[in-house]
């Protein structure tokens, strides 16, 4: 008789907690799980995720500094909490997994309340807020780095390191070898600064391009995510320069671009790493300085340290440090085939198979199959479904 299990999990709306979200789900699916989606409004509406599974929408409850913000955010999460026991009474899930965000908490919270083991993921190189308030009492811990920072010493028996689960086109690169480099072949440059871009990377990078020895400047093929306020001037200005470039404000085919990429300037999120280890490409990296806990400049530590990556404060990042960065790295020999080999060293392309494997392993009793739970499949918490 063939095991089925349920398992619901929680991700606030944006890239880097549903991907992750979703390459699990495409995994536990494909060993014949039941999987159910929580998430917000921002979530629901990103493209090309979870297609087919069941979609929840709970409210992202918020708590600020703002004292004005405490009342209408306890509300919310425990409204949340409210929707999701709903949820977990019709659907019956084996765990609860959570991803970070804001819908996350309530739905784990949810889960403590009816005693349905618990998981959580971290991104990051850093614990976020969510994870944090729930760290104590979850069943496990799934981290992408070796060292996590602001994990209370009494849950590190909690932790599995497992990896940032990356998409199968982007594990695909890492058996290709990196792209043939000389000093007559073009030396192809992705810049990517999130979805939205990064004005930046827009303001920087042509003017750090054009310092180049022109050995260098004359084989650029640059590759460029803009803003759209910003993507006129910057086009503007590597025509001035006379440097090749292809410029969109969003990339759908970004495994390819990464695949004929030499090297990445790009932001420090998780997902933009997990990429880059997983594939091989070597980088600069700019972490945002406003991110919580400043944790894109944690994320770059085990990258830089290993010599896949330089990681530039973005009050330093001018054309300048870029220039001299990209020569210390283009100019060598052998210096970006090797920061190469250092960057897919750091990479862990079993991720989504060992955080499907933790999950499974959570204990819940399974529902087997011809006992599925009451009304799977049918309707939505918040009039929202897939």
């Amino acid at each position: 008789m063939s095991i089925i299990r349920h398992f619901v999990l929680a991700a606030g709306g944006t890239g880097g907690h549903m991907m992750p979200a979703h390459a699990l789900a495409a995994e536990l699916i494909a060993r014949g799980h039941h999987v159910a989606l929580i998430t917000d409004e921002r979530g629901a509406k990103i493209p090309g995720l979870f297609d087919g599974v069941q979609t929840h929408i709970l409210p992202a409850g918020r708590i600020t500094k703002n004292p004005l913000s405490w009342l209408g955010g306890v509300r919310a999460i425990l409204k949340g909490r409210s929707m999701a026991l709903q949820l977990f009474e019709a659907f019956q899930p084996s765990a609860v997994i959570g991803f970070g965000g804001y819908p996350a908490y309530p739905t784990l919270l949810a889960a403590r309340a009816a005693k349905i083991p618990t998981a959580v993921h971290e991104q990051n190189a850093v614990l976020g807020r969510v994870n944090r308030m729930v760290a104590n009492w979850v069943t496990a811990i799934a981290t992408s780095y070796p060292d996590v920072a602001r994990i209370a010493e009494k849950n590190l028996k909690k932790v599995t390191l497992v990896g940032n689960p990356v998409r199968d086109e982007i594990l695909e690169l890492r058996e290709q070898p990196f792209p043939p480099i000389d000093e007559e072949a073009v030396f192809s440059i992705l810049v990517v600064g999130g979805s939205q871009g990064a004005t930046v990377l827009s303001d920087v990078v042509p003017d750090g391009l054009a310092m180049l020895p022109p050995a260098l400047t004359r084989r650029l093929q640059v590759t460029q995510q803009c803003r759209v306020e910003d993507i006129d001037s910057v086009r503007a200005r590597y025509a001035n320069l006379g440097i090749p470039a292809d410029l969109a404000t969003y990339m759908t085919d970004m495994p390819k671009k990464i695949e004929w990429a030499h090297l990445v300037i790009a932001r420090a999120g998780a997902s933009t790493i997990a990429e880059l280890t997983a594939a091989g490409r070597p980088a600069i990296l700019v972490p945002l300085p406003s991110a919580t806990d400043d944790h894109q400049s944690a994320n770059v530590r085990e990258m830089v340290s290993a010599g896949g990556a330089r990681a530039i404060p973005q009050s330093l990042f001018t054309p300048v440090e870029l220039a001299k960065q990209m020569q210390k790295l283009g100019l060598e020999p052998g210096g970006l085939t090797n920061a190469a080999k250092a960057a897919r060293s750091c990479g862990r392309p079993h991720a989504t198979r060992d955080l499907a494997n933790l999950i499974e392993e959570l204990g819940r009793p399974p529902v087997v199959d011809g006992l599925k739970a009451k009304n799977w499949g049918g309707g939505t918490l918040a009039g929202v479904g897939a």
